[in-house]
């Protein structure tokens, strides 16, 4: 079953319409139905119970308002990692950088920073 946490993707007429995080799950009154708290991700953010059936928040088809409804778990990507491209972040490695003396530090490249603030004053036709 979905969790508390986890993220889903909601379909609608099987049409992906929108993402939400699952915030609370809890038992509703009528026996084997659930009120599922959701975090709608979108904007404005909402949030929006829902009651269902253990088998709907795990992905099986339901209605609301005459119109087939769904939710499917978003599982991320898993990102490659490769262990060779790696640094190793000991605590030793990370001592021996923060002793670094100014001429053995590598130099910091000023080329890939933009200041916001610069290109927000010249383009209201001040002087960065």
């Amino acid at each position: 079953m979905a969790e508390i946490k986890d993220i889903v993707l909601i379909y609608l007429e099987d049409a992906p319409v929108s993402f939400a995080r699952i915030e609370d799950i809890v038992p509703d009154r009528k026996k084997d139905w659930y009120q599922i708290r959701l975090l709608m991700l979108q904007i404005p953010l909402q949030v929006v119970t829902w009651i269902l059936k253990a088998e709907y928040i795990n992905g099986d088809v339901f209605s609301m308002n005459g119109k087939s409804m769904r939710l499917e778990k978003v599982e991320a990507p898993a990102l490659p990692v490769e262990h060779d491209d790696l640094p190793e972040t000991s605590p030793e490695n990370s001592k021996n950088l923060e002793s670094l003396e100014p001429e053995d530090a590598p130099e910091k490249s000023q080329d890939n920073i933009i200041s916001f603030s610069k290109r927000k004053n010249h383009k209201n036709g001040q002087e960065p």
